[in-house]
């Protein structure tokens, strides 16, 4: 399947938990709860920082890593990254709309998110490639020469994917800020 059919699934799976985000009630104690620790985060770490810069960059990119490197293992990882930050976003974006505006929502969100979703949807597509080809070599030994240059071809997609995740960070800590006060 080429990597455009790939970046469609990831654009599909995502969709699924944006759906999921906003048909969960904004008033359920599982999900405010989730939500604390990510309300505790933002306290901690302090826009205009450099260390904030570099603690949201080894964040997303040891996600997207780990979603790559456990990929095989039936394309959990990828579903669940895409599945859940599909809900995340849908969820804390309708609480957000209520609690402030739409304007609100969009400042903290488009600047950065112009690069971080994408390469959300980049890294997970290469991570349904590569962990689709590593199983199907597991039932069809002729498919094992497949394995090589599958890696190759997705190791490029995920390193665009983290290189899109540095400006990313950078807008987050420097430029989000700005917008929100």
């Amino acid at each position: 399947m080429s990597y455009k059919k790939w970046i469609s699934v990831a654009v599909l799976i995502f969709g699924v938990g944006l759906a999921l985000g906003l048909a969960t009630p904004s008033n359920i104690g599982l999900a405010h709860e989730a939500l604390a620790p990510l309300e505790e985060l933002s306290r901690i770490l302090a826009p205009f920082s450099v260390l904030t810069v570099v603690f949201i960059f080894i964040k997303n990119t040891s996600a997207l890593l780990l979603s790559f490197i456990f990929s095989p293992l039936l394309c959990l990882a990828p579903i669940l990254a895409l599945t859940i930050n599909g809900w995340l976003i849908s969820f804390v974006s309708a609480r957000v709309i209520q609690e402030e505006s739409l304007g609100f929502l969009l400042a903290g969100i488009l600047p950065h998110g112009i690069f971080e979703l994408p390469a959300l949807i980049l890294g997970q597509a290469a991570a349904l490639s590569f962990g689709t080809v590593v199983i199907l070599t597991l039932f069809k030994a002729e498919r094992r020469k497949l394995l090589l240059p599958s890696l190759k071809q997705n190791l490029k997609y995920l390193m665009l994917a983290l290189a899109l995740l540095l400006p990313a960070a950078i807008i987050e800590t420097y430029v989000t800020p700005l917008l929100l006060t």
